[in-house]
């Protein structure tokens, strides 16, 4: 049996959680989630947790059962507490700021670069150079926090650019005047 998949999934008190048809729904106070189960895998409540289980034990669904799990899991502590990513902006005269649902960042091209945030995820600009990501979804919010990052990646000799707030760049030596 799958390590990952045969754990049950604890409900805290503040979410609500309703399986359907193969769908998972999951609510909470940071949102609404939900999740069509692969065909081979099954979901079921019991005493305030969800249980996941597979029908065969071939490697495919074994692999699915873990996957679905997690997901399943990553829901429910999305929707309870939600999941924050945090980047940093390094350059002289690099800025950002949010307007409504866009991020406009300036990171020294000659146009300003827009980026039009996704629906459930959130972004806030501190200082003019710290960004926050937050939204219940966890391939959400890692997703906008990447095509952020992806403008202007952290150059090694510098270390100019956008990075996450623990990323830690390993900077190079230039070249030796003989």
């Amino acid at each position: 049996m799958s390590r990952i998949g045969k754990l049950p999934i604890p409900l805290p008190a503040k979410v609500k959680a309703d399986v359907k048809a193969g769908t998972v729904h999951v609510e909470g106070p940071k949102g609404k989630l939900q999740f069509d189960l692969p065909k081979s895998i099954q979901a079921r409540l019991e005493d305030g947790r969800i249980l996941v289980t597979r029908e065969a034990d071939t490697a495919e669904v074994k692999a699915l059962h873990g996957l679905a799990r997690a997901i399943v899991n990553n829901m429910v502590h999305g929707v309870g507490e939600g999941y924050v990513k945090r980047l940093e902006i390094h350059g002289v005269g690099f800025k950002a700021a949010v307007q409504g649902q866009e991020v406009t960042m300036n990171l020294g091209y000659s146009h300003q670069i827009n980026y039009l945030v996704p629906a459930g995820v959130s972004v806030k600009v501190e200082e003019n150079t710290k960004l926050v990501v937050e939204g219940p979804d966890k391939q959400a919010v890692g997703q906008v926090a990447a095509e952020l990052r992806s403008y202007y990646p952290p150059e090694p000799y510098k270390g100019k650019g956008v990075r996450y707030s623990d990323e830690r760049v390993v900077r190079k030596e230039g070249k030796k005047v003989q």
